[in-house]
C-alpha cells in the first residue's frame, strides 16, 4: 500500500514562543526570511507538507476541530464527566480557561499558507512548471480559506444572525511580529475573505486525485459550503452543482449501499477514489495517536463521545437505514459511529480523518435548493442520500422542507463535525432531551447543562484565548465571556 508519508516542516517554520500571543509573535531567533526560505517550487511542497503535517495534529483536524462541532449539540455526548471531550460537551469554559489549540493551530496554518503565498509568484521557474506551481498555490489558498472559515465559526457568530456584523476574527495576510497587534474583523469581513481565497483556489487548482491533499473539487465543496453559511444560497446551489459534476467526471461516486459500512477504510487511489474529497491521511509511522477520532469513537479505544439515546431512536425510525450499520455497541451500554475505520494493517488511531466528501455537498445543493424554492433541484440532491440509505426509499415526488434536509444531513453527516453548527447557522434550538433506550441502559443525556443551544446563546462561540486577550490591547472579547 503506497501512501503518501508525511514531512514535518522545519521548525523555523511553525512559530510558537513563549511570551505575548503565540500565534502572531515571531522571536528574533526564530524568524523567518521571507526572501530566502523558499527558493524554488520544491520549497514550497517542503512547506505545504508542513502545513498538512500540522493539520493532522489531534489538537487540529485529526481531533478537536472535528468533534466540536459535534458534541456541542445534541445528537452526540461525552460517555461521562471525565471524558476529553466533556468540557466541550458542557460548554464549562470561561474567558480564563477557554481552549487555545483551536486559535493557536489554525493561526499557525495560516501563517505559514502567507508565506508560500508570499513568494510563490516571485519564483523564477520553466514554463513547464506552471501548472505544478498553480496547484501549489491553490492548496495554500484554499488551506487557508479552511483555516480562516473554520476560526470564523467557533470563534464568530453565524453570519445568518446579523448579516456578519458582529466579531468575527483577525485576517492575516502576512507574517506577523511580536509588535502585531490586529484588531478582529467582522464576521462579514471575514467571509468575503474566506470567499476570495476559496475561489481563487478553484481556479488554480488542479483536479486530479491527490490523496491527503485538497483538489479542486474538495475546494469546491468548501467554497459551497461557505456560501451556505452565509446565506448565499444562489451561489451555494450553483458551486455544488458544478462540484458534482465535475468530480464525478473525474471518476469520485457516492459509495453504494452495499460498500457504505466499510468503505471509510478503504484506500482510495486515482483509479477508485470513492466519495472523500480531502482526508487527513494518517499512518502507523505517522499518526497523531490515541487522541485521534479513531481511537476517541472507539469502544476499543478511549470511548470518549457516543450518540444520544434521542438521535439512536431517530436513527432506527427506520430499521433499514444503512447507516445504522455504522454502529458499534459496548455491550447494552453505548453506541459509538464506526467512521473512523483504519485501512488495511493500521491501528484503530491510524484511522484517516474525511475532511469533505461528496455526500455534503449533495446535501449542501438540497439545502440551497429549498431556500430558493427549487423543489426540482432538492429531490434531485437529495434523493440519492436518501436512496443509498435504503434503497426502499425515495423523496421523488415530494415536496422538500428544509427540516428534511437538515434531518439528513444530521443522519449523514454525524461524528464529522457539523450538527451544532447546521442548527445554529438556521437559527434553529438544539434541545437537549434524555430518552431511555433498552440498547443504551447506560447513555444518559446529562441535560442540566445547556438544554436549549441557539445563536443566542452566547456560549455557542469560544472565548478569545486570555493570552491573546493579556498580550493583545486591540483585542476585543466576545459578549458574556468579559463578565
Amino acid at each position: 500500500m503506497k501512501l503518501l508519508k508525511y514531512l514535518f516542516i522545519s521548525s523555523a517554520l511553525f512559530v510558537v514562543t513563549s511570551c505575548g500571543n503565540d500565534w502572531l509573535d515571531l522571536d528574533p531567533s526564530t524568524s523567518v526570511d521571507t526572501e530566502t526560505s523558499i527558493k524554488i517550487l520544491s520549497d514550497v511542497e517542503f512547506t505545504l507538507n508542513g502545513i498538512y503535517s500540522t493539520m493532522q495534529s489531534s489538537d487540529a483536524y485529526s481531533g478537536r476541530l472535528v468533534y466540536y462541532g459535534d458534541v456541542t449539540g445534541d445528537d452526540m455526548q461525552a460517555v461521562s464527566s471525565t471524558k476529553r471531550v466533556a468540557n466541550y460537551y458542557r460548554f464549562n469554559f470561561t474567558k480564563n480557561d477557554g481552549p487555545t489549540s483551536h486559535w493557536s493551530y489554525l493561526y499557525s496554518i495560516i501563517q505559514n499558507c502567507n508565506l508560500i503565498l508570499m513568494n510563490i509568484d516571485k519564483l523564477d521557474i520553466e514554463e513547464e512548471e506552471t501548472a505544478y506551481r498553480d496547484d501549489l498555490k491553490g492548496e495554500a489558498l484554499a488551506i487557508r480559506g479552511l483555516a480562516l472559515f473554520d476560526l470564523t465559526r467557533i470563534f464568530g457568530y453565524p453570519y445568518t444572525k446579523d448579516n456578519g456584523a458582529s466579531l468575527g476574527v483577525p485576517i492575516v495576510e502576512g507574517l506577523s511580529t511580536i509588535d502585531s497587534k490586529p484588531a478582529r474583523n467582522t464576521v462579514a469581513q471575514c467571509y468575503a475573505k474566506v470567499i476570495e481565497d476559496l475561489s481563487n483556489s478553484v481556479e488554480l487548482l488542479s483536479g486530479d486525485f491527490n490523496k491527503g491533499k485538497i483538489n479542486k473539487w474538495g475546494a469546491m465543496v468548501l467554497l459551497s459550503r461557505a456560501y451556505l453559511y452565509k446565506g448565499d444560497n444562489a451561489n451555494a446551489l450553483k458551486t455544488a452543482e458544478a462540484a458534482i459534476k465535475g468530480a464525478e467526471k473525474e471518476g469520485y461516486a457516492l459509495w453504494t449501499n452495499e460498500e457504505y459500512p466499510t468503505a471509510w477504510g478503504n484506500d482510495a487511489s486515482a483509479s477508485n477514489p470513492g466519495e472523500v474529497l480531502f482526508e487527513i491521511v494518517n499512518l502507523t509511522t505517522d499518526s497523531p495517536g490515541k487522541e485521534s477520532m479513531g481511537y476517541l469513537n472507539s469502544k476499543d479505544g478511549y470511548d470518549d463521545m457516543c450518540i444520544t439515546c434521542s438521535f439512536y431512536q431517530f436513527l432506527k425510525e427506520d430499521p433499514k437505514d444503512i447507516r445504522l450499520k455504522l454502529l458499534s455497541f459496548d455491550k447494552k451500554y453505548y453506541a459509538y459511529v464506526f467512521k473512523y475505520q483504519p485501512q488495511q494493517n493500521e491501528n484503530i488511531e491510524d484511522a484517516n480523518i474525511p475532511l469533505i466528501r461528496l455526500s455534503e455537498a449533495y446535501l449542501i445543493a438540497a439545502e440551497a435548493a429549498v431556500k430558493q424554492g427549487d423543489n426540482d433541484a432538492a429531490v434531485k440532491y437529495l434523493d440519492p442520500i436518501v436512496r443509498r440509505a435504503n434503497p426502499e426509499k425515495t423523496v421523488q415526488g415530494e415536496t422538500i422542507t428544509l427540516e428534511r434536509v437538515l434531518n439528513e444531513r444530521r443522519k449523514e453527516l454525524v461524528a464529522e463535525g457539523h450538527r451544532m453548527y447546521d442548527a445554529v447557522r438556521n437559527g434553529l434550538t438544539i434541545e437537549r432531551v434524555d430518552v431511555k433506550d433498552s440498547n443504551l441502559t447506560k447513555t444518559k443525556h446529562d441535560t442540566k447543562y445547556m438544554k436549549d443551544i441557539n445563536w443566542n446563546f452566547y456560549m455557542i462561540v469560544l472565548p478569545i484565548p486570555k493570552r491573546e486577550m493579556d498580550a493583545n490591547p486591540n483585542m476585543i472579547q466576545n459578549p458574556e465571556y468579559g463578565n
